[in-house]
């Protein structure tokens, strides 16, 4: 199955081979995407000209369409109540400029926009050679994000999905038998992936995820770890 649409890669990221399929961005467009899947959505947006292209023409095109639709009564309070949602978010800005930055990245990796808002743990132990770091969303703290930052040569178990895992590659490269991943990458894989990330010789790869529902992992010791971490 051919998760990601591939999409003819422009000059200025023409090492971007892998990017969201188009209603998978009409669902950011709109609006409809759960806050951790929007976040790794939109950090991939960051890297690729192409995909930012796409939304702003699916937003356009969305202008259009609303603008056609017949005018529907506002409620008598309406203003007040977008005046008061504006003074709380204006009230919570202050903090959410406090939080913690990431862990240390290696140099070449950058802490994506869309989680500058964000607070992330340090590197913790996952096994030989692979750490990970819990990313913390304020607005949203059920969203299950997170870093992983494997070695060369190491891979993730087996697993297949029985959710939505999306994983936006930010540092070096892995191969899960489908394709090769590498900076700038997107993936989104569900029940019908069942795959195996390996990070290629040379150097580590950093990437940041977003689950919705589980991994399922093939072994015991793998879903026990799994659990661990909230994959």
């Amino acid at each position: 199955m051919t998760v990601s649409a591939p999409v003819a890669p422009t000059r200025s990221q023409a090492g971007i081979h892998h990017h969201p399929s188009d209603e998978h961005l009409l669902a950011l467009a709109t609006g409809g995407l759960p806050v951790g899947i929007r976040l790794v959505t939109q950090t991939h947006l960051e890297l690729c000209r192409s995909c930012r292209e796409r939304v702003s023409l699916l937003e356009a095109v969305g202008g259009v369409v609303l603008e056609d639709q017949p005018a529907a009564p506002m409620r008598a309070d309406a203003l007040d109540r977008a005046l008061a949602r504006i003074d709380a978010i204006e009230q919570e800005s202050p903090r959410a400029l406090r939080v913690a930055g990431p862990p240390p990245l290696p140099a070449g990796a950058v802490w994506p926009k869309a989680l500058a808002h964000c607070s992330a743990t340090r590197w913790r132990w996952l096994g030989p050679g692979m750490r990970w770091s819990r990313v913390n969303v304020p607005e949203a703290p059920e969203a299950n994000v997170f870093l992983l930052r494997i070695g060369a040569g190491k891979y993730l178990p087996q697993h297949t999905h029985d959710g939505v895992e999306l994983t936006q590659v930010i540092y070096g490269h892995f191969h899960d038998g489908r394709a090769l991943f590498g900076p700038g990458d997107f993936d989104k894989a569900d029940g019908d992936v069942h795959h195996q990330p390996v990070v290629q010789d040379g150097s580590e790869c950093i990437c940041i995820a977003a689950v919705e529902g589980r991994l399922a992992f093939d072994g015991f010791i793998a879903r026990w770890f799994g659990s661990l971490v909230g994959m």
